[in-house]
């Protein structure tokens, strides 16, 4: 029972962080590595998405309804991110994604400090395409995005915010708003795959979603009323957890 109160907790705070700009896994997956150091890490990963994907799905409803999505290039993103987090998540049985691990700090590094430095980005909405070509990026993103968390995971809402905004012109809202559309299908895609192979467990995962889904709920109406300014800055500091996170099991663990 301890251990069980101990990843509803973390669930709880993996969702509200993930509500506001993703990066839930952060806090979820760690929890669940140190409460069941034994098990294997593929179960790990598929009850992390059996709760994740409940809360995931509430924080892209609450954002549908209050915020105007361009649904032109959500809907394309989906799609690939679908199709891309099945194919990550069968890689991931066949190899292991040691390499990936070593890059990711470098990388999300490198997001934190463009992010700094444009003091404006992602702090109003002005989208730089539209019609078939928005339609190509946002696949793009997607499909890419979608791989690489069906694959490894870690910041898989951060890097679709930061390239939201970056790439299609976004601001932090939008995009955190579109980017719980993609990583719903990301976690769907990967759910159905680690479940298919035994990788889950179902009871576990029940009551971590409860907690995911509060958390969620409370994320959401943070950054509904408070707006792009407020996403940003909680976008800075979960690429900074990241950073220090991803940064110490690389190197130093």
């Amino acid at each position: 029972m301890l251990e069980l109160l101990i990843v509803a907790v973390a669930s709880g705070l993996a969702g509200f962080v993930d509500a506001i700009v993703g990066g839930g896994g952060l806090v979820l997956l760690p929890a669940l590595f140190a409460t069941f150091p034994t098990t294997h890490p593929a179960t790990l990963a598929g009850s992390n998405k059996g709760a994740a994907v409940w809360g995931t799905a509430w924080a892209a409803r609450q954002y549908a309804r209050r915020v105007e999505l361009r649904w032109g290039a959500v809907a394309p993103a989906v799609a690939a991110a679908g199709v891309g987090s099945f194919a990550g998540a069968w890689v991931l049985t066949l190899v292991s994604p040691e390499g990936l691990r070593k890059a990711l700090p470098v990388v999300l590094l490198a997001i934190l400090a463009y992010t700094l430095a444009k003091k404006e980005l992602g702090q109003h909405h002005a989208p730089r395409f539209a019609g078939r070509r928005e339609a190509l990026v946002a696949g793009g993103v997607g499909g890419v995005i979608g791989f690489y968390d069906g694959f490894f995971g870690p910041g898989t809402g951060s890097f679709l915010v930061f390239l939201f905004v970056r790439l299609l012109g976004y601001d932090f809202l939008n995009a955190s708003a579109s980017a719980k559309l993609v990583n719903l299908a990301t976690n769907l895609a990967a759910l159905a795959l680690l479940a298919s192979r035994g990788h889950i467990w179902w009871q576990v995962a029940a009551v971590m979603a409860v907690t995911n889904v509060l958390g969620s709920l409370l994320g959401t109406r943070l950054a509904l009323r408070h707006g792009a300014g407020f996403v940003r800055w909680v976008f800075i500091v979960v690429v900074s957890a990241l950073i220090l996170k991803t940064g110490y099991d690389a190197y130093l663990r």
